[in-house]
């Protein structure tokens, strides 16, 4: 994966933030590098990593870091709360990047569910970002090709670094070196699939079917928002984020949906602290599953 074998071309001194909930792989690819330290028992964090907190209160948009790092990871559309930064907030980051001397390691591997015009689909439309940012790219939610891996990311030429002398480094470089030392690419086969996509008749599919998938999104949000449920997400992602109810742990939701209604979900817990007392259910799926599952949730609600 991307996400994780990035972090090969980076210092392990490097600090990092990571977003607070958000996709599991950024902590455990640099738990497993050696950035984080040790970890604390008593907060369940790790003592060199930058949490940024994203709950309710913020709309789950992170504040800036509050000491300076050297490494930003961003997803947006968030995986696992659905929700976006729009041009302006997201021209923030780009600047504190610029002006801190950092990179952004920006996933947008759900870019292409995007239905908002003020949202960017890639951080290169913000000014500045070519100077700063790596963008990650996938071919799994976009044209169903999970399990079957095949991504790509786009590091600009401008992007620099610097060595523990304070030489310049071309990122693009490094990380082109990594590629040709590590890895041989996806199969060919793989890779001819990815080129259909682009072909005016695979570009029809894939946004039929992720408008499918939005469409179940938006069942599921207006399904739960009428049970009388907290929602967030699904208007430009697959996924939708809920709060548990009656102050049940993530695992506690987890469980009653098993055992009442045969339907399983992603404890939010698994995606960070903050992700504690939430719960992710995904527009993945058939829509008369969708509409099923819906009814069984109200149910028991």
């Amino acid at each position: 994966m991307i996400h994780g074998n990035i972090g090969d071309i980076f210092s392990v001194d490097n600090r990092i933030a990571i977003p607070d909930p958000v996709y599991p792989v950024y902590l455990d690819s640099n738990v497993m590098a050696g950035r984080s330290g040790n970890y604390i028992e008593e907060n369940g964090k790790y003592e060199k990593i930058e949490y940024l907190s994203c709950n309710k209160e913020n709309n789950f948009i992170p504040d800036l870091p509050k000491t300076r790092v050297d490494i930003i990871y961003l997803c947006y559309p968030n995986n696992p709360t659905g929700t976006v930064l729009t041009k302006e907030q997201l021209k923030v980051w780009v600047d504190y990047a610029n002006q801190n001397n950092s990179i952004i390691l920006f996933d947008s591997a759900y870019e292409a569910y995007i239905t908002q015009k003020d949202v960017p689909h890639s951080i290169y439309e913000i000014e500045g970002a070519k100077n700063v940012a790596i963008e990650f790219r996938s071919f799994s939610k976009t044209a169903g090709f999970t399990g079957i891996r095949c991504a790509y990311s786009v590091v600009p030429k401008e992007l620099m670094g610097n060595s523990k002398n304070g030489e310049k480094v071309s990122i693009h470089n490094l990380w082109k070196r990594r590629g040709n030392t590590k890895f041989n690419g996806v199969s060919y086969i793989t890779q001819r699939g990815a080129e259909a996509t682009y072909s005016e008749e695979g570009k029809k599919e894939t946004k039929k079917r992720i408008e499918y998938y939005l469409e179940n999104a938006k069942l599921i949000k207006n399904g739960l928002k009428k049970a009388g449920y907290d929602v967030f997400g699904g208007e430009n992602s697959p996924y939708i984020w809920l709060k548990t109810p009656k102050k049940l742990t993530s695992w506690q939701f987890f469980d009653l949906l098993l055992e009442k209604a045969n339907i399983i979900g992603t404890p939010g817990s698994g995606f960070g602290t903050n992700g504690e007392g939430y719960f992710r259910l995904t527009g993945f799926g058939s829509k008369e599953k969708t509409i099923n599952a819906i009814e069984r949730i109200c149910k028991i609600r």
